[in-house]
């Protein structure tokens, strides 16, 4: 099945193969040139100075800009929070969610939003923000994380999709988001928006007084000009306290019958209107203009209940961004919450595209509008990170993005959002080059606690001729705390020679998924001569960690070696990932280049891709697959069926954010209302909507039997625990499925996930036909379940043989060889566990592995290490509760606490975690009571 466990592994913003800071004078400065053409000739006469020992003739138009080199490479500041000590952090985290109030969890939730950035999961991100929207209980609160989870889903790339429309739940509802309060009950609730009706009501808007029929001691005439509204008197003075006063106090007018009211900046019909609200409490008769009057006049007589009334009312009248312009101004100055609040949820709705409206953006730049939405009660550090957010995956140094984020700093209040607000302000002026302000924001981060924004203040001072300085800061960092990776990585950049090196050995150990060490040693390589040595050392991190700078990188030491297929491959895959990615320095489109490299290769027919395309997928080779596809949508960028072979492929890869925009573009090119709703129900399936997957498969079976419809529809079904009867209906569906047209990818596919349901409800027989005959088509993770069937006839070597064929089939192997693990000795074991460390060393179960094999031979500090030395680096729900686990039986009920705390961060509903905790805590109680 599709992989469940996502990991979003990219940014927004782009992230060069090569630092675009690359100088003439080599100091870190700018190159003014005038033309491209100056560009290329310096570049290419620079490269033959600075490199006289390389070998390499740059002369192929296809590396107008040179091989690149080391003294180039800058890895980036990551614009989020990370915390020195992670687990210490969640854990703290997750103890102050269990003891805190009501009032203060949403902005807990977002806050923990902010610490788990770090680790790029798209959907814990997204549970972050859906407590942070069921904890709220202001409108604004409400307004900003609807906007933001709508954001997440990207739902404005969906065609026929209006900022304002319900996607049917509360959580995410403009509705509801309007409604003041705390309903805890409702994070699955549908909502209901939809079935409302708004019921016009027939009454004849009243121009005169001839409905009112009255004592004459129980009315009083307003005089406005040569005009009298007869109003009734105690109506009038139930509006407020003021009026009140006027008319059964001790003032002249109690006393009157006409009252001129010439002076009060209330119009004939504004008063006439207030008349009638007066005895109805109604404001659906009248206009929008009329009804502003009233908010007016409710402000200056304090009719508190008529303001409330008018304020809901307009807010109801928002429903695009002219309404929002239009209203926005009269809610501020009048200081209606509700206006205010409902003309910033369509700006919000509306991003990222409202970026580039200025008449939008100015209500929330400058330091005088974010004052303006204070005094309306709608200036908040919530408001300012959203927006802030958002402008950052745009652009990180526009000028929009350094004002939020100067807002944003303006809003922080606790030490995590200065730190946040500063550290991200200080990475835009890093970008923008201003490195003096930079350093100054980043030591505003680091007053706040966020170390890691010291290696923010070294690169400042770096850029400004500080190199000393910056290796003295890093330096003393290594000393004063536990070392992690990125210290070492960024002490190598003001280190030279074999130090240099160490520093990046020694960062990589810690951390092997930082890619800037790879990326150095790679292009040294390339500086010596070793072009394919170099490409070894980039396929390393490209085997686990698929990056657009390092396939940028690995297709430009392609192109060197003249290797103009593999390179076109590269190039199109760093296109599948980021659309709009700019090669050499951010210099060159991707198009440009695939257009020359296409010559240098063999054309192939649509026939001829296809062929290719079941091939590789055929021997699990996803990038190659990629590369297939993207050729194929040039040649048919509507062909939806690619789209979503695209996003399955993005999945498998751990590419979250590129595989939901293949969905995106699936859905919007569908050429039916069936095949439309099969790519909504992936897209709500992934986004966590496993009910509403359901019905859209359940919508087009109706209109039309086919392949993908009872797909989805079995893989939604078989997301949870099934017990017999549920299995047997999900076998019934796929069976469905396999009567329906499709290929062989997507059959083999289908077999496989079949024989995996018969195989957990025993049967093996079923089991391994599914298997034979998925491998007959070609589809070679079938080995792995066929293998599965062996070892549950205790077949261990015909298990053990069966893996080690998809491993000699597989291009990444590194899950089959964690796998055949399984089948075989202790020994075996060990040595397959560890190429698939080496291989990929984000994959959790060798750590887990060699860890219980330690604590199985009393090896208890070692078992904790093995753990630990991964969690550095991969702080993993199943590595936190295990090492939980073996702290309590050590009797480390401190430790044991802490990871599990940090787990429960993760995940508060894993059940094992939470009966682990439960027993820790009461062993601990009873520790004190003694």
């Amino acid at each position: 099945m599709r992989a469940l466990k996502i990991i979003e592994r990219f940014k927004g913003t782009q992230v060069h193969a090569l630092s675009p800071s690359e100088t003439i004078t080599g100091t870190g400065k700018n190159p003014t040139v005038a033309t491209r053409a100056k560009f290329i000739n310096y570049k290419v006469k620079s490269f033959s100075k600075s490199k006289p020992n390389n070998s390499v003739a740059v002369t192929d138009a296809l590396l107008p800009y040179g091989l690149p080199t080391t003294d180039l490479l800058e890895p980036s500041i990551d614009p989020h929070l990370k915390p020195l000590d992670f687990v210490a952090t969640v854990a703290d985290l997750y103890g102050r969610l269990e003891t805190c109030s009501q009032s203060d969890k949403s902005m807990l939730c977002m806050e923990q939003y902010s610490v788990l950035r770090s680790l790029g999961d798209h959907k814990l991100l997204r549970r972050c923000l859906r407590a942070a929207r069921q904890n709220a209980g202001d409108v604004h609160s409400k307004v900003v994380v609807s906007a933001w989870l709508r954001f997440q889903r990207r739902e404005d790339e969906l065609v026929g999709v209006s900022a304002m429309d319900c996607g049917g739940h509360v959580l995410e509802c403009p509705k509801a988001a309007l409604v003041s309060g705390y309903d805890l009950n409702y994070i699955h609730d549908h909502c209901q928006c939809l079935n409302d009706r708004f019921e016009v009501i027939n009454t004849p808007t009243l121009i005169g007084n001839e409905c009112l029929n009255l004592d004459v001691d129980g009315y009083v005439s307003f005089c406005i000009g040569n005009e009298e509204i007869k109003c009734v008197r105690y109506r009038i003075a139930a509006l407020s306290r003021v009026f009140n006063v006027m008319l059964f106090g001790k003032f002249l007018e109690s006393k009157m019958d006409k009252i001129d009211f010439s002076g009060n900046g209330i119009s004939v019909g504004g008063m006439r209107a207030v008349e009638v609200y007066s005895r109805t409490r109604r404001l659906d008769y009248f206009s929008a203009e009329i009804v502003l009057e009233l908010l007016s006049f409710a402000n200056r007589f304090c009719c508190e209940e008529l303001k409330s009334a008018c304020d809901a009312h307009l807010a109801s009248l928002v429903g695009n961004i002219e309404d929002a312009m239009a209203l926005i101004e009269y809610g501020l100055e009048e200081t209606a919450n509700l206006v205010v609040a409902s003309c910033l949820q369509v700006m919000l709705r509306e991003l990222p595209s409202n970026l580039y409206n200025w008449k939008v953006m100015k209500n929330f730049c400058s330091s005088q509008a974010r004052e303006r939405l204070a005094r309306a009660g709608h200036a908040s550090f919530l408001l300012y990170y959203f927006l802030s957010h958002v402008a950052m995956e745009e652009s990180m140094a526009s000028n929009t993005t350094v004002m939020l984020l100067e807002r944003l700093g303006e809003c922080a209040t606790e030490k995590w959002q200065k730190a946040l607000a500063f550290h991200q302000l200080g990475c835009a002026l890093l970008e923008r080059k201003d490195y003096k302000d930079a350093q100054r924001c980043f030591g505003v981060a680091a007053a706040a606690s966020h170390v890691y924004s010291m290696a923010g203040i070294a690169r400042a001072k770096h850029e400004q001729g500080q190199r000393y300085s910056a290796y003295k800061l890093m330096s003393s960092l290594i000393l004063e705390y536990k070392p992690v990776g990125w210290m070492y990585q960024e002490r190598s950049l003001y280190n030279i020679g074999r130090e240099k090196i160490l520093d990046l050995k020694t960062a990589t150990e810690l951390d092997p998924t930082l890619s800037f060490p790879y990326k150095y040693r790679a292009v040294a390589k390339v500086e010596e001569n070793q072009i394919r040595g170099a490409i070894l050392e980039i396929d390393k991190i490209i085997g686990f960690k698929l990056l657009p700078d390092c396939l940028e990188l690995r297709a430009w030491f392609f192109i060197a070696l003249k290797d103009y297929e593999s390179a076109l491959r590269d190039i199109r895959v760093v296109l599948t990932l980021e659309p709009n990615y700019m090669m050499f320095h951010g210099k060159v489109t991707g198009d440009y280049l695939i257009e020359h490299l296409s010559h240098r290769v063999q054309q192939l027919s649509e026939a001829d891709c296809w062929m290719q395309l079941y091939q590789r997928w055929s021997c699990i080779d996803d990038i190659g697959s990629l590369a297939v596809i993207h050729q194929m949508l040039v040649n048919d960028p509507g062909k939806s069926l690619l789209r979503f072979r695209q996003s399955l492929l993005l999945l498998r890869l751990n590419c979250q954010k590129a595989a939901m925009r293949s969905l995106r573009l699936a859905r919007n090119h569908s050429s039916s209302e069936n095949e439309r709703l099969v790519y909504e129900g992936w897209i709500l399936y992934d986004t966590g909507y496993r009910e509403e997957a359901l019905s859209r498969a359940d919508k087009s079976i109706s209109l039309q039997r086919s392949f993908e419809a009872f797909f989805l529809k079995a893989y939604s079904l078989a997301d949870t625990t099934l017990d017999p009867e549920s299995s047997s209906y999900v076998v019934q569906i796929l069976g469905e499925a396999l009567k329906c047209p499709s290929d062989g990818l997507r059959k083999g596919q289908a077999l496989n996930n079949l024989g995996s349901v018969h195989v957990d409800c025993g049967n093996l027989d079923l089991a391994a036909d599914c298997y034979s005959n998925a491998l007959e088509i070609k589809h070679a993770r079938a080995h792995q379940g066929l293998a599965r069937v062996y070892h549950q006839r205790n077949h261990r070597q015909a298990a053990y043989e069966e893996m080690t064929k998809l491993i000699e089939k597989a291009r990444n192997n590194a899950s089959a060889y964690e796998k055949r693990s399984e089948y075989c000795g202790r020994e075996m074991a060990k040595n397959d566990l560890d190429a698939a460390t080496q291989l990929d060393p984000l994959r959790t179960y060798p750590y887990r592995y060699r860890a219980a094999v330690l604590m199985d031979d009393q090896k208890e500090t070692e078992a904790v290490e093995e753990l630990t030395k991964a969690i550095a680096f991969k702080p993993d729900l199943q590595m936190l509760h295990l090492r939980a686990a073996f702290y309590e039986s050590m009797g480390n009920l401190t430790s044991a606490l802490q990871d599990c705390q940090a787990a429960l961060c993760l995940d508060p509903d894993h059940k094992e975690t939470l009966d682990l905790y439960n027993r820790a805590q009461e062993l601990a109680v009873n520790l004190q009571l003694k």
